[in-house]
């Protein structure tokens, strides 16, 4: 693992935590973008060399809403970025940590990812992170 690639934060509305983060970092939300496959809204704030992601659930059954109506709002996971995801997820199930898919999925930021389950890392859901290769300009 290189580095920690961002801290997700679970909130309830986007704007009024993004409005808070940004006077609390002195710093603008720099990107939002909407992953319905994964049912969540996200602002990314950027502050030297670290990253803030916040979550806002798009609807009652996405795992950011059921984070918070167990939990409530704050820290939902820590992502780490690596240089091969495949082989890191290979090599942490060889580990055995508990992976919450087999292979990496499309995630927010043009990235790669890929969670590990909660009881493999003391209750932290951890994120690996991969950017991703970006289509040919013109291509699909």
């Amino acid at each position: 693992m290189n580095k920690v690639e961002h801290i997700g934060i679970a909130v309830t509305d986007i704007k009024i935590a993004s409005l808070i983060y940004e006077k609390l970092l002195n710093t603008p939300v720099y990107k939002t973008e909407r992953v319905a496959r994964e049912g969540v809204q996200t602002a990314f704030l950027q502050a030297g060399p670290n990253k803030i992601e916040l979550l806002q659930a798009l609807d009652d059954d996405s795992p950011i809403a059921k984070f918070i109506a167990k939990k409530g709002e704050g820290i939902h996971h820590i992502a780490f970025d690596v240089t091969d995801i495949v082989a890191e997820m290979a090599r942490l199930k060889n580990q055995g940590f508990v992976l919450l898919s087999d292979e990496p999925k499309r995630g927010a930021d043009n990235k790669l990812v890929c969670f590990i389950h909660p009881k493999s890392a003391n209750g932290v859901l951890i994120e690996l992170c991969q950017e991703a290769p970006r289509p040919p300009e013109g291509g699909v």
